[in-house]
């Protein structure tokens, strides 16, 4: 919440926290609409990278502690070996994270959009 709450309307957080409700996830989970990837040191999880379907990026975050560490690149570089290599890759970026996507290779699909009180920039990746 420290990075992409301050960008969210409080309808925004309580969208986003209903997104990620144990129950909603295990629902996606059980219906092949969510798959996810995470970043270990022992049994501790560091990151995460979640797509819906194999190409829409919905979730991506590392621990604080261990930003600007290559994990985030990481899970973006195993995600991409799952993907529907005939579709684009989108997300909806987080202001926060715009330079990392943009650094990535996606581009901008259009400027800043606010629905459901969050704030994000469409963004497409297409290599």
């Amino acid at each position: 919440m420290e990075f992409d709450a301050p960008d969210y309307s409080t309808e925004g957080i309580e969208n986003f926290l209903k997104f990620i409700e144990t129950e909603n996830i295990y629902d996606m989970f059980d219906h092949k609409e969510l798959y996810c990837y995470g970043y270990y040191n022992e049994n501790e999880i560091l990151g995460i990278i979640a797509t819906t379907g194999r190409n829409h990026i919905c979730l991506l975050f590392v621990d604080k502690a261990c930003h600007r560490r290559g994990i985030a690149t990481k899970l973006f570089s195993e995600a991409l070996k799952y993907r529907n290599k005939d579709e684009k890759i989108t997300v909806h970026s987080s202001p926060y994270a715009f330079p990392i996507y943009r650094h990535w290779g996606f581009i901008a699909d259009n400027e800043e959009q606010l629905v459901d009180g969050m704030r994000f920039i469409p963004m497409t990746y297409d290599k």
